[in-house]
This record gives C-alpha cells, structure tokens and sequence, in this order.
C-alpha cells in the first residue's frame, strides 16, 4: 500500500461522524444505515484500498456468492428455540409448545438415491431413525457411501 492511501486512512480517523457518513455516500454511492464510527472507518479504508488495489478477483466474487447461496443466513436461533418440543407435542412437564413449521413431521420418510443405493431416513418427534438406530441428528453415513 503506498504512503498516500496511508495517509488518507489516517486522516479519517480523526474525522467526526458526520463527515464519515458523507465519505461513504462518496466511496459507496449511499447513505449509511450506521452512525458507529469506527464501523463506518472500517468500511471506508477497506473500500479505498480495495478501489486502489482492485478488489477481490472475478474467481472469488463468484466463489463468495456459491458460499452465501449455500449458507443459512440465520445468524441467531429463534427466542423460542430452545424451549420448543421436538415434537411439538407435551414436554416432560406437562406444558403444551408450537411445533417449528419448516421441521418435516414425525414419520416423514426422507430418501436419497447415493449412487447404486436409495437411503430412506424416518424423521421420529425427537430424532431420526436410519437403518434401525436412532440419532439426534441426521446421520452422516446416511448420505454417504459404505
């Protein structure tokens, strides 16, 4: 990185917040949804170093959007998560829960054709069953070869 795009990341950190949130209009072409300042400098120097320095490469642009496609975007879990029955049915102690909607329902048979072979796994109110054994969880071996 050369002595100017130094410079320039060190003169806005003296820069109060107003004045960063016009520096980003500049950088970003919109306004800020911050007001944090130190989020709005972290930002800011990325985006000048990576306008000097050219960015990241068309083969990582697309290898980042494959990754996001793929991932979960739920950061945080539900408030009511870790209170709901697996089931949706009575807990233990007697109190009635909402089932979680996106869950297929007890005795859901999920299949998979892996290669030769067609892998059944019965989804159970507090597990799955495959090949006779139960799990918390889906079993790895359940989708991949023997």
């Amino acid at each position: 990185m050369d002595r100017a795009m130094i410079a320039a990341i060190e003169q806005l950190r003296g820069v109060r917040v107003a004045a960063l949130r016009t520096k980003y209009r500049e950088v970003f072409g919109e306004e800020s949804k911050s007001s944090n300042k130190q989020f709005l400098f972290r930002r800011i120097a990325w985006r000048m170093q990576a306008n000097a320095e050219g960015g990241l490469s068309e083969r990582a642009r697309r290898r980042a959007a494959e990754i996001a496609d793929e991932a979960d975007l739920r950061i945080r879990a539900p408030k009511s998560f870790s209170t709901e029955s697996p089931s949706g049915g009575e807990w233990s102690d007697g109190s009635q829960r909402q089932r979680d909607c996106r869950l297929p329902a007890p005795g859901t048979l999920l299949t998979r054709r892996v290669e030769d072979r067609q892998v059944v796994v019965k989804v159970l109110g507090d597990g799955f069953e495959y090949e006779s054994r139960r799990y918390r969880s889906p079993p790895a071996s359940a989708g991949s070869q023997r």
